[in-house]
This record gives C-alpha cells, structure tokens and sequence, in this order.
C-alpha cells in the first residue's frame, strides 16, 4: 500500500476519528461527511452543512462529494464483482 506520507498509525486512525487527535478540523469534518454518505446520506442535515461550510469552500464541497461517491461506488462495484475470483492477482 502506498502511504502518500501515512504512517500505518495514521490509517488506522480513520476508524477511531472521534477519538483520535490526528486529525485537523477540517479533517474530521471531511470523514464525517465520507461516514455519513456512505452509511446515513439522510443525517447531512443544515447543521452538518454549517460544519462542513466552516473548512471547505463551495467548490471543495462538490470535489469531495465526486470523490466520497467515486470511491463509494467503485468499492462497492469491486465487492460485486469479485476480481480475486474472477481474475486471480498473481503477485
């Protein structure tokens, strides 16, 4: 895996982010948002939007939503699809 300046420590982090320090504002607030696209979309309520609006510009908003929803998709895509069964990877 690569790690793009990520220690093992930091990605596993991710899962505990409430709790970790880790992570910036503006970092938080964007797992919040992946969370809650992927498991409760109906939780993005206008309380939510004026956390997320107090680190990430209009623009970044619709930036993070493509990529929450690409990389959403194409995992789950990847789970249907079965790849190490369909095509075994010979490493």
């Amino acid at each position: 895996m690569a790690s793009h300046g990520l220690s093992e420590e930091d990605y596993e982090a991710v899962a505990d982010w409430r709790e970790s320090d880790r992570f910036t504002p503006r970092e938080r607030v964007a797992i919040e948002f992946a969370e809650l696209f992927a498991e409760d979309h109906l939780a993005l309520d206008d309380a939510f939007w004026g956390r997320l609006r107090q680190h990430w510009t209009d623009a970044e908003i619709v930036d993070l939503n493509v990529l929450v929803a690409c990389f959403l998709g194409l995992g789950r895509m990847t789970q249907v699809l079965d790849p190490q069964q369909s095509c075994p990877l010979v490493l």
